[in-house]
């Protein structure tokens, strides 16, 4: 063969490698492209979960169940009454999520432009009178904590809890005078726990999940102050994509499940 015959051949050649590439390798569905950064959506990092109190068991549970689902993640959380939370967010506190137990405190945090979109609101509370086990004191309803003798805790009022309590007792037309009031559910929880008050106002969930130390009295007037819960991606949010992940799997049917499992109402 001649020169130029070799160098026709040789050409030939590249042509039918460059086709078999195109034909099984970047055009093939199963092979990224040049460039293709697969995978680089993947939630990562610590994503910082700003909620309320009341959230702590179903949240802990949450928060196990999405670093499951997201090898690599962790999740941390600061649970506190939502007044408190909404405040260090507002000053800067390095939050990705924010749960509250009341439309109110939330306000506080998108009115001062601290929110990445709208809240939803993801479950609603409901109060009920928490007794040491065996409920000694007979308690029964509102009046009831006014007889003498029956130390009562409640939640301070900026407080969702104490806003709810005061709403209740309103409907109630009771007047009591609380021998303490607390910063958050579970404070106000723990001196019934400790046999330093008869009975406070809690969130059903709050009682629930203290069943072995106490009992949960049902009332009526509950009905008329009841909590939604109100979540969000915070505006200034460290791991916003984390953040966003973590919101929808609150929001997902798993998330959903333990919700429901910890005594929580729909939204």
């Amino acid at each position: 063969m001649t020169s130029r015959g070799i160098r026709i051949a040789l050409a030939g050649l590249v042509v039918l490698m460059v086709l078999g590439l195109v034909a099984y390798g970047y055009g093939h569905e199963d092979d990224p492209a040049p460039g293709d950064a697969a995978g680089s959506d993947r939630v990562k990092g610590t994503v910082t979960v700003f909620a309320a109190a009341s959230l702590t068991e179903s949240f802990t549970r949450i928060g196990r169940d999405f670093e499951a689902a997201n090898p690599g993640v962790r999740v941390t959380f600061s649970f506190a009454g939502s007044s408190a939370l909404a405040t260090q967010i507002n000053q800067g506190a390095p939050a990705d999520v924010f749960a509250s137990a009341a439309p109110a405190t939330m306000r506080t945090v998108t009115d001062a432009g601290n929110a990445d979109g709208a809240p939803t609101t993801f479950v609603r509370n409901q109060l009920v009178i928490a007794v040491p086990k065996g409920n000694p004191k007979g308690v029964k309803g509102l009046a009831d904590l006014t007889r003498p003798g029956v130390k009562v805790a409640l939640c301070a009022e900026q407080v969702p809890c104490g806003a709810a309590a005061e709403k209740a007792l309103d409907a109630a037309a009771v007047s009591l005078t609380p021998v303490t009031l607390e910063q958050d559910v579970k404070a106000a929880l723990s001196k019934v726990r400790l046999g330093e008050v008869d009975a406070a106002l809690v969130y059903r969930t709050d009682a629930r999940a203290a069943s072995s130390d106490v009992d949960g009295v049902e009332f009526p007037e509950s009905v008329g102050a009841v909590n939604g819960y109100p979540i969000v991606v915070c505006r200034a949010a460290p791991n916003r994509a984390g953040a966003r992940a973590f919101v929808a799997y609150v929001l997902s049917d798993s998330g959903r499940a333990v919700l429901d499992r910890a005594g929580f109402l729909g939204p």
